[in-house]
């Protein structure tokens, strides 16, 4: 029988309910796809319709049930199939309603590595995720290979199932949440890399055990001729060796590695397999720090592997600007340089951002609190920060850590701000000719945003403004 008829008698006729749409594009993705196989679907989030607008839009005209503001108990009862969105926290009431009437519980990832007839790289780590998978995507786009690129990165390929072929290549980035479901089925990707590992979602993962252990899903299941690209520079992932039947692949920015990626002499170099590769391209990177180098190496091991040619590889890597919301680089205003880094929701990320730059730089940063330490933070702001202004719910804590630091002479100024609009406004003020103003968070921006991207975004419209007015000032002064 046809692939495609398979795929449309898993799914004909069933209830299956899909539980938060979201606004990250995998509750949307699954809608779709379950209502192109003929299934009975209804959707349920406990955000209302305003709320979800961006998404309902893309599902218009679909036959599909809405069931938006509140859950229903019935919707987890008298259903064949439940699809869990990763953001639900395990112990919904909801959940444990499905569990206890024997309903499959699924998640929309989890049903496209069942069914995806293509080779999966998955990317996971606590940070540089997002740059590593995009950048791989490229790498293998300009060799020529058919690549898709989805996941936790805001695009579902789910509803592409059906164009993906056996010879394509699929790059996903996985979310610890998403991986949490992937072990249910025991199922890991052909190949795995891992970027890093730091403390991240605490709030959700009550332990950095329980992290760890859910990271590791994307390696725990890999077979003999499945492969695991990790940090050999992490602690925690040399730890991860023999964790998985797949072969261990490492990458360092820190030592040459017999068999393994590393830099020297501007250069990249791979060795594996008695072969070494040369990608001479360091001195026209355009994404800045060290972890960026870090992701260009998993990156390349990856595509390597995958047969994509030298010059791919580099193309890709020249030509690489960096993603939106990460070391993103706004304006120049007065000689001082605004960036935006609003997507370095973790301390991990946002100490790599600071350390991005050797300017003076007056870093603006705070949020909500996932229950992960910031001490490291707080020192890092010590040492490389010339003012600090602090917003969201962490605001004071950092400013207690730094204040708490014994030793240090001179300590950055600290300036509490109510909103971002403040933020840029005192940075704005304080800043002098060659500073960098830094929107590096080190937090999560619920509480004054929906997400990363709206808090980027808002921050690049507020230096657009400042910009404006003192255009606007120039002119009058010139007249």
């Amino acid at each position: 029988m046809h692939k495609k008829t398979v795929q449309k008698e898993i799914f004909k006729d069933k209830k299956i309910t899909i539980m938060g749409l979201g606004l990250f594009g995998g509750g949307v993705g699954a809608v779709k796809y379950l209502a192109s196989q003929g299934a009975d679907v209804t959707v349920t989030d406990l955000k209302s319709a305003e709320e979800l607008s961006a998404s309902l839009k893309l599902l218009e005209n679909l036959p599909v049930k809405f069931r938006l503001g509140k859950h229903y108990e019935e919707d987890f009862v008298n259903v064949d199939m439940l699809v869990v969105s990763p953001a639900v926290p395990n112990d919904s009431r909801f959940l444990q309603l499905a569990f206890e009437n024997n309903i499959r519980i699924d998640s929309e990832l989890s049903i496209f590595f069942r069914l995806c007839p293509a080779p999966v790289i998955g990317i996971t780590g606590s940070n540089g995720k997002s740059t590593t998978t995009s950048l791989l995507g490229e790498m293998l786009k300009d060799a020529g290979i058919k690549t898709w690129v989805g996941g936790n990165i805001g695009i579902s390929l789910l509803e592409n199932l059906e164009e993906i072929e056996t010879d394509d290549i699929v790059v996903l980035e996985i979310s610890s949440f998403q991986l949490e479901y992937l072990a249910r089925i025991k199922r890991s990707p052909h190949i795995s890399i891992v970027t890093n590992m730091a403390p991240n979602h605490l709030d959700r993962h009550k332990t950095m055990e329980n992290y760890i252990r859910a990271k590791k899903a994307i390696i725990h299941y890999q077979q003999e001729n499945d492969y695991a690209i990790m940090n050999y520079d992490d602690p925690t992932l040399k730890k991860w060796e023999g964790e998985s039947s797949g072969r261990h692949l490492w990458f360092s920015a820190a030592s040459e590695l017999e068999h393994g990626a590393f830099l020297k002499n501007n250069e990249l170099i791979i060795n594996h397999n008695s072969k070494r590769t040369v990608i001479p391209c360091s001195t026209q990177i355009n994404i800045k720090g060290i972890h960026n180098w870090q992701n260009i190496m998993a990156a390349s091991y990856a595509a390597t592997l995958m047969h994509a040619d030298v010059e791919s590889i580099k193309n890709a890597i020249t030509g690489f600007a960096g993603l939106e919301h990460r070391l993103e680089y706004v304006r120049t205003i007065n000689e001082v340089q605004y960036y935006n880094d609003s997507k370095a929701t973790t301390p991990e990320a946002a100490t790599a951002g600071i350390k991005a730059f050797d300017n003076p730089t007056i870093l603006i940063a705070g949020g909500y609190d996932k229950q992960v330490s910031l001490h490291q933070f707080a020192q890092e702001c010590v040492r490389n920060a010339k003012y600090v202004i602090l917003i969201g719910g962490t605001a004071e804590t950092i400013q207690k850590l730094i204040q708490d630091i014994k030793g240090e002479k001179i300590k950055p100024e600290v300036y509490m701000a109510s909103s971002l609009d403040e933020s840029v406004n005192k940075a704005s003020e304080v800043a002098e000719p060659g500073d960098i103003i830094l929107l590096s968070p080190a937090c999560a921006s619920f509480g004054l945003f929906a997400n990363y991207e709206e808090r980027g975004k808002e921050f690049k419209e507020l230096v657009s403004q400042l910009d404006t007015s003192e255009h606007a000032r120039m002119q009058t002064n010139v007249t």
